[in-house]
């Protein structure tokens, strides 16, 4: 595994040019009361709000994480169901629906309904039939219990108002063998252009899943600012 840093002009014209996109969809967030995690004592950031979801959708995103890549670590199969958590415009949901197949199944979870409002059309425009819209909340995501074989969330844990509450729930919805998989921002990388509450760390990842029945199972970190980070069931 490695860590790939973009340098040089390129990185300094990126940084700048996210930063600032990255303040104008915070601004269009949904405002919650800041709070820490009581595990670990992370700041837990606000929701980017439906008005940034062009920027979940920019043509920059394949240079700045290389999702093609990540979607290729992670190894979907054929008949696979698959919980995209946080999934706002669909723009992961989509991809994975096409790894799965007809035979599988992705649920698109998002707590507003302004996202899942243009999730919909992008469904619609795609003609994607294997993605089914789930609107949850910020306590319970929605889903079935024992029903998926892989829960993603894509730089959204971070975001989590009750984080132990949705884990234990996604815990529930997870099947014995599946996989918790968390993309979150490196917080250990400086030169990742992201606000600091809007990065993780591997040890503040760990200490706060594991906290409620997972364990970490392996750790990645094939991308340009992410980690891949994959959790099972304990025992």
């Amino acid at each position: 595994m490695r860590v790939i840093h973009l340098g040089g002009r390129w990185q300094s014209h990126i940084s700048g040019m996210l930063s600032f996109v990255v303040l104008l969809a915070l601004a269009g967030g949904m405002a919650h009361a800041q709070g820490k995690h009581p595990k670990s004592g992370r700041r837990i950031a606000d929701v980017m709000g439906a008005a940034g979801a062009d920027w979940l959708e920019r043509n920059e995103r394949e240079i700045e994480e290389n999702p093609t890549r990540a979607i290729e670590l992670l190894k979907f199969e054929k008949g696979m169901v698959v919980a995209d958590v946080g999934a706002g415009s669909g723009y992961y949901a989509t991809r994975i629906a096409e790894k799965v197949g007809p035979s599988g199944k992705v649920f698109a979870n998002d707590i507003q309904p302004e996202m899942l409002a243009i999730l919909k059309r992008q469904l619609r425009r795609k003609k994607v039939a294997n993605v089914e819209p789930v609107l949850g909340t910020e306590q319970d995501p929605k889903l079935p219990e024992n029903s998926c074989d892989v829960i993603l969330m894509v730089d959204v844990y971070h975001e989590f108002s009750h984080p132990q509450e949705m884990l234990q729930k996604l815990k529930a919805a997870l099947k014995e063998n599946g996989r918790l998989i968390l993309l979150e921002y490196r917080k250990e990388d400086p030169y990742v252009p992201i606000r600091p509450e809007h990065k993780m760390s591997v040890k503040e990842a760990k200490i706060e899943v594991e906290a409620e029945g997972f364990v970490l199972d392996t750790v990645m970190e094939d991308l340009p600012w992410q980690h891949i980070l994959i959790f099972k069931k304990r025992g």
